[in-house]
């Protein structure tokens, strides 16, 4: 038996979890021990049916074998139960100080073309035009001159160009703007609409089984990143929202929502490049210095985690 415990109902999670306690790697051993310990205590807390393991293993299977080469069924499980939204706030935290982020989302596939500042990424030209302005600066308010901004988002139909070749233009509402002197940008777009992820596979079947809908509301994406600082991947979303209670992946925070007005001002309007009257909006970002991240979010130190009963 070479000291190996026998596997009991009572004893599961203990005695597979003693198995790994050869792994070198410490990281994976207390990975893999606390996974096989909450995964072990779920199934008993439901009294899992071999039916039921059935169609899970079933799920599984189906999600894997949805995802292609533009399609990640997995990370839309993960968004749709919160673990995407769980594991970016975790790892960026911010204590208050710089903008917050929220969850890449499964669509920046292509890399932003570079564009001049003020120009307009709505290259069908449809959609209610919208003028997008920021600043990026530091912890203490230091304008950052050079900072790249990524931005992405969908269209007036709710989606993004990769979901839609040959519908819309190639790299259509994507942009890649670099700061100016006083770390400003702007560029012209239009107001985003709410979407439904995509809800044709398994994920959509679980959703639709739950009795939850597979709407995110209306947002543009911006990577935000400058030397010498914590780069953030987040979001604006739009006031109002029929969606910005129940976004469907999670990704709301309060500190990201904004309001987009209408701007009735046929001089600024020509000044800008848009007709007359257009919506606006303003997205200050913030970051933090590389050294400057708050001990929270520095990763922990790994500690063995024993396991009751195992075996030296």
């Amino acid at each position: 038996m070479n000291g190996q415990e026998l596997f009991s109902e009572e004893r599961s999670a203990a005695v597979v979890a003693a198995s790994f306690q050869g792994t070198r790697d410490e990281r994976l051993r207390q990975v893999m021990t606390s996974l096989v310990r909450h995964v072990h205590a779920f199934v008993k807390d439901v009294e899992l049916t071999e039916a039921e393991w059935g169609k899970a293993i079933a799920f599984l299977t189906a999600t894997g074998q949805q995802c292609d080469g533009v399609r990640q069924e997995f990370i839309l499980l993960s968004d749709i139960l919160g673990v995407s939204m769980l594991v970016e706030t975790m790892n960026h935290r911010t204590g208050g100080t710089s903008t917050e982020s929220t969850v890449l989302g499964p669509f920046h596939m292509v890399e932003s073309p570079p564009r001049e500042l003020g120009a307009n990424i709505a290259l069908d030209g449809k959609g209610a035009p919208c003028l997008i302005t920021g600043q990026v600066s530091g912890p203490d308010g230091e304008p950052l001159a050079g900072a790249q901004v990524d931005v992405w988002q969908a269209n007036e139909d709710g989606f993004y160009d990769v979901q839609q070749p040959g519908i819309q233009p190639e790299r259509n509402l994507r942009g890649l703007f670099t700061t100016d002197a006083g770390g400003g940008f702007w560029f012209r777009s239009i107001v985003p609409r709410y979407y439904p992820i995509p809800a044709d596979g398994p994920v959509g079947e679980l959703l639709a089984a739950t009795g939850r809908h597979p709407y995110r509301p209306a947002h543009v994406h911006f990577i935000v990143t400058a030397a010498g600082y914590r780069p953030v991947t987040t979001h604006v979303f739009v006031a109002g929202d029929p969606y910005i209670d129940s976004d469907a992946v999670f990704g709301v925070k309060d500190s990201l929502i904004r309001e987009f007005p209408v701007v009735d001002a046929p001089a600024r309007a020509a000044e800008v490049g848009l007709p007359n009257p257009f919506r606006t909006v303003h997205f200050d970002v913030t970051l933090l210095r590389e050294e400057q991240a708050p001990l929270a979010a520095q990763p922990a130190e790994v500690q063995p985690i024993p396991v009751p009963g195992a075996l030296a």
